[in-house]
């Protein structure tokens, strides 16, 4: 059985996208992402679909809001901005909470390429730290979360 996980953002449309899209094309064999926005933006930023192509993963995406999960059991809730910690939703449950931060791309400024290099930039920090994360959670701990644990 998957283990499955919520990558929670504002927006929900460029680094939870980005981080559902490298979690199921990595660990996909043991662990379902999916994401969502306490905010939601209502798309994908194109930039973030073009980072991960780059990295030869295809996903299109779909900016959605937290309230869609909220009878799914989670097994783990990352929040990948500093307002979705804050803002996390409390039916969350009983899955362990995370806060692993990433600067917000879509707010990058200059040139194309410099932009576009901030999408690269923040896709390959998401690429190492989450899906490390993730494998570094022993398969006998008690998923979903032990005692102490502390939801959203």
């Amino acid at each position: 059985m998957k283990h499955k996980v919520l990558i929670l953002c504002t927006g929900n449309s460029c680094r939870s996208q980005m981080a559902e899209a490298i979690v199921n094309a990595r660990l996909g064999e043991t662990w379902e992402a999916v994401s969502a926005g306490t905010k939601p933006a209502g798309y994908t930023h194109p930039l973030a679909i073009r980072a991960l192509a780059e990295i030869g993963i295809a996903h299109t995406g779909r900016s959605k809001h937290a309230d869609e999960f909220r009878e799914v059991a989670f097994d783990r809730v990352i929040t990948v901005c500093d307002s979705a910690a804050e803002d996390c939703p409390v039916w969350i449950g009983a899955g362990k909470r995370v806060h692993i931060g990433f600067d917000d791309p879509a707010k990058a400024q200059g040139t194309d390429e410099q932009v576009m290099d901030v999408f690269r930039r923040v896709r390959d920090e998401i690429a190492a730290l989450i899906p490390a994360y993730l494998n570094a959670i022993p398969s006998a701990s008690g998923i979903p979360g032990s005692a102490g644990d502390a939801a959203c």
